[in-house]
């Protein structure tokens, strides 16, 4: 009985350490960006942090009255249609910055 005990306890042990670890790992380990370039677009016009940055690098392409048709695209999509205005180093910027950004409340 007694060694059934121990093993009880070192299981329960061994089970207690990862869960008084975890708020510590997780405050260590660094979030993943809410916002990207592979975040869908309506999601992206509709909140006004993401949007000024959308409007910081494709200000045209986004006043663009059609640009509710591609609003369940993502920016990577939509550049084999717009690779002029979505060029790869721009991208990689517009994704900089709205990594940058905190999710919405």
């Amino acid at each position: 009985m007694g060694m059934f005990r121990n093993l009880m306890l070192a299981g329960a042990a061994a089970l207690a350490v990862p869960a008084a670890l975890s708020p510590a790992i997780a405050a260590e380990a660094p979030a993943a960006p809410v916002y990207s370039i592979n975040t869908d677009l309506g999601t992206l016009l509709d909140n006004p942090q993401t949007k000024a940055v959308l409007d910081k690098y494709i200000h045209e392409m986004i006043s663009n009255p059609q640009i509710d048709m591609a609003r369940s695209m993502t920016l990577q999509q939509l550049q084999s249609y717009a690779g002029d205005a979505l060029t790869d180093e721009k991208l990689k910027q517009i994704d900089a910055d709205l990594a940058k950004v905190p999710a919405a409340k």
